[in-house]
């Protein structure tokens, strides 16, 4: 048996175990993962990859990529080509995108329209769907977009007038998924509440950049959290929240988890690091995002839910804006882009804070970042894991290296970084996808863009740590759950920390 590629001498991690371990990869797939020195019988590879001193993750998947993506007068700067660019360099190797639909668009028009630039792409991408509006066709639309690999339903309960949902279609959505291996996938704040707080800012301190925190308080989430939980449970229905930005969010999500509802938090890198005096400094505007920066207090509380469990994924919510789209109505943040770029350092960020500085063990960093976005968007466990049979997306990771975040070095179609001056410990050296090297010593040597939209299969929810379906509200209402088995164990126990 001959093998493509040979990945030898590295600290192979993956969500449930970590060793010295060598991967062989044979037609894009992981062949074997063996003890150092082993080999398939017959097994010869025609490339031999030196890890000596890596850490061997699967590639990372970013559950929350925002890529081409318009919202009122702004449209963020980059194409597939180069967010999938920036994504291979910081490590990720699969996002997900979203398709919002614009006005007068179908959710399934949107959809397809989206997908067919997956193929720009260096790397993997898959789709969430958006219902804004419901209608008689809506059902009908998001059973065609299941039956094509398109699972996950985003809705928001603000920007009223632009992609707002209202709680009539959020039950209704909620209602026809249930049962069919999808999931909502939901931007909650309560919208009324954002109103309110902003025209107090107007009328007290203004609505610029350096009072964002003041414009979209913490109660506007957890208030519409709670108003979301109440309608899931109602339906039995999975739901998936993004970018919760506080305890009390989470905390919520987690409690009605143990209710039984199979309900999950997403966080991002931002709100993990990142703390709301940023609002304070000269250029406000680059940390303008939604739900905005919050107290150092509260990024701390939530951190520590990282090692909880009760924080299912990170993502990045990357919005790749520039300083020009930011600072066109830097005094007025209900005018301005809400968003920050993030896909090529959300993995470095959140290894460096975390594994390095708090001692985050690396299965769990890879099952918050690769295997559970994997296993909420259904690609798990051919995304997201090293196990046989997997897409050999691999990431050979540095953990000692010391380095400085600049905007110039980075590869994301923007002039800043939120992260500016921020000095990091660890990062990518050599990715492959699907096989091929595509980033080795920090240069891209393979730019052929053989990216794939992925059809996703029934989502994972008991690999996510659910563990029975909630007592419904009446009698005929299922959740959609999952039986798909979860990665059996590696050759060697898990452990934690960081391998040196």
């Amino acid at each position: 048996m001959s093998v493509d590629v040979l990945v030898r001498g590295g600290t192979v991690v993956d969500s449930a175990w970590q060793g010295p371990a060598d991967l062989w990869i044979r037609d894009g797939v992981v062949q074997a993962l063996l003890r150092p020195g082993d080999r398939p019988d017959g097994a010869a590879a025609a490339r031999v990859v030196d890890a000596s001193g890596r850490l061997v993750l699967p590639g990372g998947v970013d559950p929350h990529c925002h890529v081409g993506f318009t919202s009122g007068e702004w449209t963020s700067l980059d194409d597939y080509r180069q967010c999938t660019t920036a994504a291979v360099f910081g490590g990720t190797t699969t996002i997900v995108d979203f398709a919002i639909p614009r006005p007068g668009q179908s959710p399934i028009d949107a959809a397809h329209r989206q997908r067919a630039k997956a193929t720009e792409g260096l790397c993997d991408a898959a789709l969430h769907a958006c219902v804004v509006e419901w209608d008689d066709t809506t059902a009908d639309q998001l059973r065609s977009l299941a039956a094509d690999g398109i699972r996950t339903v985003k809705m928001f309960t603000t920007y009223r007038g632009e992609t707002m949902a209202d709680e009539d279609t959020i039950l209704a959505t909620m209602h026809a998924l249930r049962g069919g291996d999808g999931m909502v996938v939901i931007h909650c704040e309560s919208n009324p509440i954002v109103e309110d707080a902003q025209h107090r800012a107007q009328t007290r301190g203004g609505v610029d950049a350096g009072h964002m925190p003041d414009t979209r308080p913490e109660l506007a989430e957890t208030a519409s959290v709670a108003a979301i939980l109440a309608i899931a449970e109602s339906q039995g229905a999975p739901v998936y929240f993004v970018h919760q930005s506080t305890p009390e969010a989470v905390e919520l999500v987690a409690a009605a988890r143990r209710r039984g509802l199979a309900a999950f938090t997403e966080s991002v890198a931002h709100h993990l690091v990142l703390d709301e005096t940023r609002y304070s400094g000269e250029e406000p505007e680059r940390f303008v995002c939604c739900p905005p920066l919050r107290p150092a207090a509260t990024v701390a509380a939530l951190g520590r839910h990282l090692f909880t469990g009760e924080i299912s994924t990170i993502g990045s919510d990357h919005c790749c804006y520039d300083l020009a789209q930011k600072r066109a109505h830097r005094h007025d943040v209900r005018q301005m882009p809400n968003g920050l770029p993030g896909v090529e350092t959300r993995l470095p960020v959140v290894f460096s804070r975390y594994v390095v500085d708090q001692g985050l063990p690396l299965p769990r960093f890879v099952e918050l970042t690769a295997a559970n976005p994997a296993r909420t968007n259904g690609l798990y466990p051919r995304k997201g894991s090293l196990m046989p049979g997997a897409d050999a997306d691999v990431v050979l990771w540095d953990p000692d290296a010391r380095w400085q975040v600049t905007a110039a070095d980075l590869h994301m179609a923007t002039d800043y970084t939120p992260y500016e001056g921020m000095w990091l410990t660890g990062r990518p050296t050599t990715v492959l996808v699907g096989g091929r090297v595509v980033v080795d010593d920090g240069r891209l040597v393979d730019d052929r863009p053989l990216g794939r939209h992925l059809q996703a299969g029934p989502i994972d929810l008991r690999g996510l740590g659910w563990l029975g379906p909630a007592a419904p509200a009446h009698s005929d209402a299922a959740p959609a759950h999952s039986d798909t088995a979860t990665a059996q164990p590696g050759p060697t126990p898990a452990g934690s920390g960081v391998a040196r």
